[in-house]
């Protein structure tokens, strides 16, 4: 399958609109790591959060997915970028369900994959992902993540504890 184009941007203050209203979505969010209230934020969470990404004032190298013809869809962010090994956690959303199953999300993660090697010259990448969550794990696999180990009980989620899976893919892995 081809994937379709994107475009990774810089966030702006008008996302937050959207980004509330995808996470007012129990499907969004389940295996997003959030607070357990509902509306996990208010909107004026949602925009603080934002001007944090935007200041860099969060440890968060958060990006806006854009679809080729500039439909905001979703957000993509490395964190706990570790400057002195060289490594970083990836984390990515679709919030817009429409582009869900289309590969999309896979193109933001190769792009932000070359970015995160070639712009913060990182040598490795990884994230979490619950066990439970396969269509995600399919997709990491795609992309040429390789799974690292359990993580037990690594989230809470409803009031139970779910194990999550370590995947990373290096940087000559990724670019030969």
């Amino acid at each position: 399958m081809e994937l379709p184009k994107v475009q990774l941007r810089e966030l702006t203050v008008d996302d937050a609109e959207e980004r509330y209203q995808w996470c007012l979505d129990k499907e969004v969010t389940k295996h997003l790591n959030m607070p357990e209230k509902y509306p996990p934020f208010s909107r004026e969470e949602t925009r603080n959060w934002i001007k944090l990404c935007i200041d860099k004032a969060n440890g968060y190298e958060q990006k806006a997915i854009l679809t080729d013809w500039g439909k905001h869809i979703g957000w993509i962010d490395l964190k706990n970028i570790d400057t002195l090994n060289k490594h970083a956690e990836l984390g990515i959303a679709i919030g817009d369900k429409e582009y869900w199953g289309k590969g999309y999300g896979l193109s933001a993660m190769k792009e932000m994959l070359v970015w995160g090697f070639n712009e913060l010259t990182l040598n490795k990448i990884w994230l979490r992902v619950e066990v439970d969550n396969e269509k995600a794990i399919k997709s990491y696999k795609r992309m040429g993540y390789v799974e690292e180990g359990i993580l037990r009980q690594d989230r809470l989620r409803n009031g139970e504890y779910i194990d999550r899976l370590r995947m990373s893919i290096l940087k000559r892995e990724f670019f030969k």
